[in-house]
């Protein structure tokens, strides 16, 4: 890996150093990852409906996580499927200084972006890999994060301009991370072994595809089938039968509206951040609430 940075910094005639930054605890906690699918735009919604009072907080189809990092709940366990995602949060945890420091070494250019883009993590350290993912989603297209059916990573350049490494906001990440159970697993067993009664569990699915332009969180080789979305349901009713505080978010879809019709449900009209045609960037999102 070192060899083909110096290559490419001498094929430049440039020379890029690190240099370790000081930790510190102030400063905001926000995702420090844009991820498809994302709730930033719906933050101030969804904190209109959390619990006021509850045990553990659970999230298994994490993302970005960005209700996760604004309820600062330490006693939280965050999951997902997507190995390279999880990789990064439990660097960021407890390696983020060698992170930053890999960081570092890269540059916003289009050449560079498609030599990281073209590497095979299999041959890359975890801190490399989280390193990978990071300046990817922060200078890829839109900040997709998208894979083929191999499981390759696949966005175009995103010729973003400005710097793609805020370490602060990694630091403070790594600082709030300190005492989070993070796992790579399935949503069902991670709910199945840690979801208990008096616990807040959001469920953040990928949706329904509602037409031909749907953001439908495409982050994963696997997809998420109807079949999926009515598992995910009957397990949405036995946590609230359980005694858990259950927030579900996903697409006005009938079937959707079929599946949680006995429960409260908030429309919120959104943008389509992630398509490239301002025409499709609108779209509505339902917010489900079991036992709150």
């Amino acid at each position: 890996m070192t060899n083909l940075y110096l290559k490419f910094e001498q094929s430049l005639g440039i020379s890029m150093k690190s240099e370790e930054p000081k930790p510190t605890n102030n400063g905001a906690l926000r995702p420090f990852l844009k991820w498809a699918g994302g709730k930033s735009q719906i933050l101030t919604e969804l904190l209109k409906y959390y619990p006021p009072s509850y045990n553990k907080y659970i999230e298994p189809f994490v993302g970005g996580g960005a209700l996760f990092f604004s309820l600062h709940n330490p006693r939280s366990i965050i999951s997902d499927l997507n190995e390279e995602l999880i990789i990064t949060y439990k660097q960021v945890q407890t390696n983020v200084y060698e992170v930053i420091k890999i960081l570092q070494t890269y540059i916003n250019e289009e050449d560079f972006y498609y030599m990281i883009r073209a590497l095979n993590v299999d041959g890359l350290s975890h801190a490399e890999r989280a390193a990978r993912l990071i300046y990817l989603n922060k200078t890829c297209f839109n900040g997709l994060y998208r894979v083929n059916k191999n499981g390759t990573f696949n966005v175009p350049y995103g010729k973003r301009k400005g710097s793609f490494l805020n370490e602060l906001n990694l630091i403070n990440a790594s600082n709030y991370l300190q005492n989070v159970t993070i796992l790579n697993a399935d949503y069902k067993v991670v709910l199945k072994q840690y979801a208990h009664k008096g616990d807040f569990v959001f469920l953040d699915p990928p949706y329904q595809p509602v037409g031909k332009y749907s953001d439908f969180k495409r982050y994963t080789k696997e997809f998420f089938y109807a079949y999926n979305q009515k598992e995910l349901a009957n397990i949405f009713k036995h946590l609230v039968d359980r005694g858990c505080f259950v927030m579900l978010t996903n697409s006005d879809h009938p079937s959707i509206l079929e599946l949680y019709k006995d429960y409260k449900k908030i429309f919120l009209n959104t943008k389509r951040l992630i398509s490239c045609d301002v025409k499709t960037r609108h779209g509505v999102d339902l917010i489900f609430l079991g036992g709150i």
